[in-house]
């Protein structure tokens, strides 16, 4: 019998920036001079954005256009004077930024070529050879800022994904990121240790998210505080989320668990975790693999019990991140009572499981009204170390052998053949549909379709990549068997 390898909780190096063809910088404006040469449509444009930054914005042109003149008499915020004459060197002087607006590259050359001899930097309008910053497409729920870049190769794209943030983005959420501009000072004074504050801001998320259309006042800030202090002394520790992964695609996670990934310190991550979930996580976070995998070098349970609550105690947000569904075959239980005992907050994400994913790529219905009335997971090996690679001592056989159900096999890899031989020994008819699928929902899902009967040797050949998943059932049909062979071969 195999001895079962273990090893130590190890932190997966932290992924490097990837060039960027602009640096995002948001300038402060406020009260600020601004310089903008041009009298267009599209100068009127930057003159409203400047002054609605808080910039004090000169114009210089010699036929500003109606619209500019409105603007200059009704402005956003700071002051718009229009100087109808054309710019010099000395103009520049002293300017926070300069902007022109020309037909003409020379021009565009001149101005930008004065702009950078005085020290100030420069955007030429539609002209990126003579920009040293761009604006980009905005996304406005001031205080909250977003700006998109393409560079330049593609506007059009910026201003499709701006349409996506926007819709994504109510406009309530700008009242709830000017309520924490005032409250910031009000928090830290008071009297909330570090640990205190940072709590006051999760719940103050949290009501945001959930609540965007509603305007925040006193009595919301009041309630947050209070909401606070009574935690006590628990509010000094951190807090535990289980969040599931999904079996493999990315696009598979809930927005809950998206929330969780970029607001967590720490992340211990198990092998079967996709490492492009991950690239949904706070950039900062600290990622820890706490390897668990079938049948090979795993970390102890108890360590990773023990580390999570360690790192919760520490005041850490920690995301204990599980491929599938943390309730199903996930350990969850364990991991829940280790945060209870220890005082730890603990909140679960559920994800999508691996028969519903596999299923669902498959255009397979689990249950049917004709076919299959019940659904049941499995899973395909003993729980203890003594018997690792052994059936479960504990299945239920008639179940198994119901035809109206549909069974999923988890983990099934070492004990199918011994499975279905028992199985079939107590009444499941050797004829049923049949599927094995391997990593479920990524790129490379490979998929074996046979009868029960004779998918252990089917699969023997075809010696497929784990994690593996079975499920057997009359729902599969001839039709499903045809198309998982044509896809997957």
């Amino acid at each position: 019998m195999p001895v079962k390898q273990s090893r130590n909780p190890s932190e997966a190096s932290r992924a490097r920036m990837q060039a960027l063809a602009r640096l995002p910088v948001f300038l402060a404006l406020e009260g600020k001079r601004a310089v903008l040469a041009g009298g267009s449509p599209a100068a009127a444009w930057k003159a409203e954005l400047l002054s609605a930054s808080g910039a004090n914005v000169e114009v210089y042109t010699v036929d500003p256009c109606e619209e500019l003149t409105q603007l200059a008499a009704d402005p956003p915020g700071g002051s718009i004077a229009i100087n109808r004459c054309t710019w010099t060197v000395e103009d520049l002087k002293g300017a926070a930024v300069a902007i022109g607006a020309f037909d003409d590259d020379p021009g565009a050359a001149a101005f930008a070529s004065a702009a950078r001899a005085v020290g100030v930097p420069v955007n030429v309008i539609d002209k990126p050879a003579f920009c040293d910053f761009a604006f980009g497409a905005i996304v406005n729920r001031s205080p909250l800022v977003i700006g998109i870049s393409t560079d330049g190769a593609a506007p059009v794209f910026a201003q499709a994904i701006r349409a996506k943030l926007e819709a994504l983005l109510p406009n309530g959420f700008a009242a709830w990121a000017a309520a924490a501009a005032r409250w910031r000072g009000a928090v830290k004074a008071s009297g909330l240790s570090f640990s205190g504050r940072r709590k006051f801001w999760q719940v103050f998320t949290a009501h945001a998210v959930a609540d965007s259309g509603h305007e925040p006042g006193q009595q919301d800030f009041d309630r947050f505080i209070a909401e606070v202090r009574g935690l006590g002394a628990a509010v000094e520790n951190g807090s535990v989320t289980l969040v599931g992964a999904g079996p493999g695609d990315p696009e598979l996670l809930t927005l809950r668990a998206v929330r969780a990934l970029q607001s967590a310190d720490v992340i211990l991550f198990d092998d079967l975790v996709s490492r492009e979930v991950l690239d949904f996580a706070r950039r900062e976070a600290r990622k820890m693999l706490v390897g668990k995998t079938g049948f090979g070098p795993s970390c102890k349970q108890d360590d990773i019990n023990a580390l999570m609550v360690s790192l919760a105690k520490q005041g850490k947000r920690v995301v204990r991140l599980k491929g599938g569904d943390p309730l199903i075959f996930g350990r969850a239980a364990e991991e829940i009572e280790a945060c209870n005992a220890a005082n730890i907050a603990v909140d679960v994400v559920p994800g999508i499981t691996a028969a519903q994913g596999a299923a669902a790529r498959l255009g397979l219905p689990l249950t049917d009204r004709k076919r299959a009335r019940r659904l049941q997971y499995v899973t395909g090996h003993a729980t203890s170390h003594a018997t690792s690679g052994a059936l479960p001592g504990d299945l239920d056989w008639r179940s198994l052998a119901d035809p109206s159900t549909t069974t999923a096999i988890y983990m099934p890899t070492r004990t199918l053949a011994a499975l279905v031989e028992k199985a079939t020994a107590e009444g499941l008819d050797p004829h049923t549909p049949a599927l094995a699928i391997a990593r479920a929902t990524r790129p490379d899902q490979a998929v074996v379709a046979a009868t029960i009967a004779e998918l252990p040797e089917r699969l023997a050949q075809a010696n497929l990549p784990g994690p593996l998943l079975v499920m057997i059932g009359h729902v599969i049909g001839e039709k499903t068997a045809r198309k998982a062979r044509r896809r997957h071969g």
